[in-house]
C-alpha cells in the first residue's frame, strides 16, 4: 500500500477501511475536531477502503458534512468534512440521506439538531436541486431565447460554471435580483466569458 501523508493542508488524513470506523472515529471526536481529510482508495486500486456514499451517511448523523475534494495518487484521492457550520445551505439529496437516516434510526443527536435548526430557519424547505437534477428558470429561458449566442454559450459551459449560474438564478429571493442577474449572465455569455476559469486537471497533492 502507498505511503500516505498524516496531514494535507495542516489538517489530519485518515483512511477508514470500513463505515463503521468512520462511525466510530466521529462517535469519539465529532464535537472536538474542527475538519479531517478523509483518505480513499480508488475502486481500481483494490484497497480496502470506505466509500464515499458511507462516508456521507455517517457524516450527516453527527452533523459534519462533506467539502473539497483533493487529488493524491494514482491509487488514493481526499476529501474534506467538517462540522456543518451555522446557517449552511441543504441540498435536496442530502435533505433525503437525513430523512432517511432518521426513520432507520441511525441519526445521532448532533445530526438531528442540525436538521431540526434548518427546519426551523426555512433552509429545509428551501433546499437546493443538485447539479444534475437543477432546471433552467423560466426567466433565464426567455432571455436565451432573445440571444441566441448566449444561449450557445451557455450549451458549452461545463458543468460547474452552468451550475453556478443556475444556483444563484434559483436562489435569488427577488424578481428584481433575478431579472438583474439575468441581465449580467446573458452579457456575460455573450462575451464568452465564465464565472469559474474552465476546468484544468488538478495537479495531485503533496502534503
Amino acid at each position: 500500500m502507498p505511503r500516505l501523508p498524516k496531514t494535507y493542508k495542516d489538517t489530519p488524513v485518515l483512511p477508514f477501511t470500513s463505515q463503521a470506523e468512520w462511525r466510530r472515529w466521529l462517535e469519539k471526536n465529532h464535537t472536538t475536531c474542527n475538519a479531517l481529510w478523509i483518505c480513499y482508495a480508488k475502486k481500481s486500486a483494490g484497497i480496502p477502503s470506505i466509500t464515499y456514499s458511507e462516508a456521507l451517511e455517517e457524516a450527516l448523523c453527527f452533523g459534519w458534512i462533506d467539502g473539497q475534494a483533493a487529488s493524491l495518487s494514482e491509487t488514493h484521492y481526499l476529501q474534506r468534512y467538517t462540522p456543518r457550520r451555522k446557517r449552511s445551505l441543504w441540498s435536496r439529496i442530502n435533505r433525503g440521506k437525513a430523512e432517511a437516516l432518521i426513520a432507520s434510526g441511525r441519526m445521532q443527536p448532533a445530526g438531528l439538531r442540525e436538521v431540526e435548526a434548518a427546519r426551523a430557519d426555512g433552509r429545509w424547505e428551501n433546499a437546493y436541486a443538485s447539479s444534475t437534477t437543477i432546471e433552467i428558470p423560466q426567466i433565464l429561458r426567455h432571455a436565451f431565447d432573445s440571444s441566441p449566442v448566449a444561449a450557445a454559450a451557455f450549451a458549452r459551459l461545463d458543468s460547474r460554471n452552468r451550475y453556478a449560474i443556475l444556483y444563484r438564478l434559483t436562489h435569488a429571493k427577488r424578481e428584481e435580483t433575478r431579472q438583474r442577474l439575468v441581465g449580467q449572465f446573458v452579457a456575460m455569455l455573450e462575451e464568452d466569458r465564465t464565472i469559474h476559469p474552465p476546468a484544468t486537471r488538478r495537479k495531485p497533492a503533496t502534503g
